[in-house]
């Protein structure tokens, strides 16, 4: 026999069929007949007095045989409650729905199971069955065992018995979907994202209050039209098919498109689209989800160009620039031309921006950066590095005379008289150009080569330009008798190493120095770094010096700890190549040290923007090794490369030193002085400190103390010294 299959308040299932279906119902059957017998104690009373009345008795038989057939084995519960709502009887359904026994429930009152907040609800309804006599019906809750549950009752009055027969369904599933169908609608409703859904034929089928403030248009006018409403001439067919074809392929699409609102205005906004899909794989809608990201995409175009161009002459900044100068160095290797880089500087504007001011120096900026431009082709670019430098990148430059002839213009457009506000002013520029790659095959180097040749133009008589190739014929051609003479620089003697002081720019107190290394040549006297480091790293004769210098530098700071300030710190330079070494040379360093009674950031090292960008393995473990054991470590030139900030909170770097390109030229209101202002803060946020190079005059130093900035060094207070020399600098009384 087929047993009915009730869920029980727990969520368990009965089992579909009784494997012993007569002890089933015999079971039943008993406990029918207890209940009957129940029954008619407990309505013995009401059956005598109502058989007083004028009741026919065969009705009120009647009414006893229908609660009698009160079937066990329908899948609804069903009770038969007296108007106080108390429990007269129940069939087996109502014990698997409340998970109580017969006995219990016909111990106790309906009210009772019902939920504090349906009191009220089922009071009413108690109320009004008895009152009209007809089906009733009420939603409520019932708190069963600790839980929750959400039931239908449907009942009707029996006048002769004066109770009511009650069917109870189990509706927590129900009112559970229904809640969640309740907050969706009215997260879609109150969504800020626009909301547009299509059928299968791309027909509007709903949209989203959002949907309809982003556009203008009203619900009503947006049903059953097509998409195509908001299309726009911003993209062509190929644009729209690469979107349907998306589609078609994977069901997904976003990105940026332009729509057009109902007055015809244009947005950008952000899109995704996503498609529904019966269980046959056929598209029942497409879900459009957007936002309007015009205002967004303006700011950030804005800042983009605040970031990447000069604001008041609109050429391209230093960082436009080295991104320029990259792609060039690409499309370079690309085609196989070479490409040109000219560093031009302004011949005496300090002195006519002093003299006229700076409201008419800005104007001659302006005009300049005019004339610069009308020189040059569509294809090349013309930056202003700050100040009153400027860098021009030619590209695809076949031969020289094109070169010649492009400077020779520069050169007589700036020497046109300047007219500022009713006064001629005149103005010439020296002029640096390097070859990319036959000066150099890297960046740095064609900027640093660049501007050598710059200078070379200044010391030749200005108002001319100069090649870096003609200003290092003479010391490419002694390289090789170098490389064969340094071998025998350090049995010899011939090192030695000057320091320049570093000065805390709060206090005045000079208690850091850099080593530089010189080398006093028996034939070419003394050479500075530029003129051997290179070869020394090509021969890699490198590690031996750097050695050296190292243990130089520990047996210097050991005796100025000692008799000047214990806080004495020297750093030397890091060679790169030093850092692409697997040797055990840090070690011996860090050993070196401990024997020597020194702690390790007594010793510091100084590293350019390339060191740390490299990504190999050595390279990151000799830093780890630094920073383990506490030795300080200082990026050199900093701003002249593109160092991100995740590889200086990497390496826990201790100091950036501000390149003196950026320190010369510090001016009130200057670009200098936003950038300068802006490593200073950056750097503090890391925790890092801050050292200025290149100072020379009182005046950028009161605009680095003002700024916050933690050191200085330059030639404002002192050129590098010998050992000797800078000891009688420190002996100096304040």
């Amino acid at each position: 026999m087929k047993k009915i299959t009730q869920c029980a308040i727990d969520g368990s299932h009965l089992p579909q069929y009784s494997e012993r279906p007569i002890t089933k119902m015999s079971a039943a059957i008993s406990r029918k007949a207890a209940g009957s017998q129940n029954l008619q104690r407990q309505l013995k009373v009401r059956q005598g007095e109502l058989s007083k009345s004028r009741i026919d008795p065969t009705q009120l038989d009647a009414s006893l045989e229908r609660y009698n057939k009160l079937d066990d084995f329908v899948p609804f519960a069903y009770f038969m409650l007296a108007a106080d709502s108390s429990i007269i009887d129940a069939n087996q359904a109502a014990e698997w729905l409340l998970g109580m026994p017969w006995l219990t429930l016909c111990r106790q009152r309906f009210a009772k199971l019902v939920c504090e907040e349906s009191q009220s609800t089922f009071n009413a309804f108690l109320e009004k069955t008895f009152a009209i006599r007809q089906h009733q019906s009420c939603e409520v809750t019932l708190k069963i065992a600790g839980r929750m549950m959400w039931i239908e009752i449907k009942a009707i009055a029996d006048p002769l018995l004066q109770t009511c027969r009650v069917a109870v369904s189990d509706i927590t599933e129900h009112k559970r979907t229904e809640r969640q169908l309740e907050l969706a609608t009215l997260a879609y409703r109150a969504i800020d994202e626009a909301i547009l859904i299509t059928d299968a034929n791309n027909r509007i089928v709903t949209v989203n209050p959002a949907f309809t403030k982003l556009t203008g248009y009203t619900e009503g006018e947006l049903l059953g039209q097509c998409i195509h409403l908001f299309k726009t001439d911003c993209h062509d067919s190929r644009f729209y098919l690469s979107i349907w074809k998306a589609l078609r392929k994977t069901g997904h699409w976003q990105g940026e498109i332009w729509k057009r609102r109902k007055n015809g205005e244009l947005y950008l906004e952000w899109l995704r689209i996503n498609t529904n899909y019966d269980s046959n794989g056929k598209v029942l809608q497409h879900v459009a989800i957007s936002s309007d990201i015009t205002d967004r995409k303006r700011a950030e175009e804005k800042m983009w160009k605040r970031a990447n161009f000069d604001q008041l002459t609109g050429l391209p900044n230093r960082y436009l620039f080295y991104d320029r100068v990259q792609l060039a160095v690409k499309q370079a290797n690309r085609e196989g031309l070479p490409m040109a880089l000219m560093l031009l500087d302004l011949d005496r504007f300090k002195q006519i921006n002093d003299t006229l001011g700076h409201d008419r120096g800005d104007s001659l900026l302006l005009e300049i950066a005019r004339r610069l431009n009308h020189c040059v082709r569509e294809t090349d670019t013309v930056a202003r590095l700050g100040g009153d430098e400027f860098a021009i990148i030619l590209n695809e430059m076949e031969d020289s005379v094109g070169i010649e002839r492009i400077a020779q213009s520069l050169l007589q457009q700036l020497a046109g008289p300047f007219l500022l506000n009713g006064e001629t002013v005149y103005i010439s520029a020296s002029i640096g150009i390097a070859f990319y790659p036959e000066d150099a095959s890297e960046i740095e180097a064609l900027l640093k080569n660049a501007d050598q040749a710059m200078y070379d133009a200044k010391e030749a008589g200005r108002n001319r330009f100069s090649y870096f190739a003609r200003t290092v014929q003479n010391a490419s051609q002694r390289q090789p008798c170098l490389a064969n003479d340094l071998r025998d620089a350090l049995a010899n003697y011939q090192l030695q190493l000057h320091y320049q002081p570093i000065m805390e720019l709060a206090s005045g107190v000079i208690y850091k120095a850099e080593a530089l290394i010189r080398w006093r040549h028996p034939r070419y006297g003394w050479l500075s770094p530029t003129d051997f480091i290179a070869i020394a790293e090509k021969t890699g004769l490198i590690v031996e010096i750097s050695d050296w210098v190292f243990k130089e530098a520990a047996r210097q700071v050991l005796i100025w700890r000692r008799y000047f300030d214990r806080r004495f710190q020297i750093s030397i330079n890091g060679s790169p190549m030093l850092f692409h070494c697997a040797g055990d040379h840090q070690n011996s360093w860090f050993e070196h040290l401990r024997q020597k009674g020194l702690t390790a950031d007594s010793i510091g090292v100084e590293i350019g923007e390339g060191v740390l960008m490299d990504a190999s393995h050595v390279v990151s473990n000799t830093l780890f090794s630094f920073r383990d054991i506490g030795m300080p470590i200082s990026i050199d030139d900093f701003g002249t490369g593109c160092l991100s900030l995740s590889c200086l909170q990497k390496f826990h770097i201790d100091y950036l030193k501000i390149d003196r390109s950026f320190v010369g030229k510090l001016l009130d209101q200057s670009n200098e002085l936003m950038f300068c202002e802006a490593m200073i803060a950056m750097a503090h946020k890391l925790k890092i400190k801050v050292i200025a190079e290149g100072v020379e005059t009182k005046d950028q130093c009161g605009l680095l103390k003002k700024m916050g900035c933690d050191y200085a060094q330059g030639y404002l207070f002192s050129k590098p010294l010998s050992a000797e020399a800078f000891e009688a600098l420190l002996a100096k009384p304040e």
